[in-house]
């Protein structure tokens, strides 16, 4: 790898842990570039402007969290043991997070508004992208006949993603693990009720 591309990198990845625990806006350029070393001029010779940063940090952020997850799932081989790949990732991140600060998903969704319609764009394609993946493992279960055929399966996959999301707000917030196991234990109950 060149010197340019390991720089780059590093401004993401420092950046990708500044914007996750600070927030995006709170984050200044000054502040990246206390954590990179480099000058302004440095961090804009890798990036357009501030915008363009966050987006590539969020890729970033993005990317660990839906290969870890996918790595996960693509291990289990039934309907319900691929759920269990997904609770078991949302009830561990509690204890051993891929990244500081909490979900990315989250914390930027939180932020975003009309003032940032990229990042707002990007946080609904990661919310999109994790809904999809619901949404696939509950089609597969139909197609093996590991799920009752009829279901509402956008229903589920948007019930199940603010129930686990709500869980780890809620137990990140309370500094306690209980909200996480509550909301996964109704969930398994839910995976119990639709599998056949």
């Amino acid at each position: 790898m060149r010197n340019s591309e390991i720089t780059r990198n590093n401004i993401i990845l420092e950046s990708a842990n500044l914007f996750n625990t600070q927030g995006y806006k709170a984050t200044s350029i000054s502040d990246i570039t206390k954590a990179t070393g480099l000058t302004k001029g440095a961090i804009y010779r890798h990036f357009v402007n501030k915008d363009d940063l966050e987006k590539h940090a969020l890729q970033r952020l993005g990317s660990l969290m839906f290969d870890e997850i996918g790595a996960q799932i693509r291990a289990a081989k039934t309907f319900k043991t691929k759920f269990e790949a997904i609770f078991s990732f949302f009830e561990n991140y509690m204890d051993s997070p891929l990244y500081e600060g909490g979900c990315p998903l989250m914390n930027a969704a939180v932020e975003t508004d009309d003032t940032n319609p990229q990042l707002r764009l990007q946080v609904e394609q990661m919310l999109g992208q994790l809904k999809d993946s619901v949404s696939k493992i509950i089609e597969n279960g139909i197609k093996n006949g590991q799920v009752e055929n009829g279901i509402n399966i956008r229903h589920y996959s948007t019930v199940i993603v603010a129930v686990l999301e709500g869980g780890v707000m809620m137990s990140r917030l309370e500094r306690d693990k209980k909200s996480i196991h509550y909301t996964i234990d109704h969930l398994r109950n839910v995976i119990e009720m639709i599998a056949i």
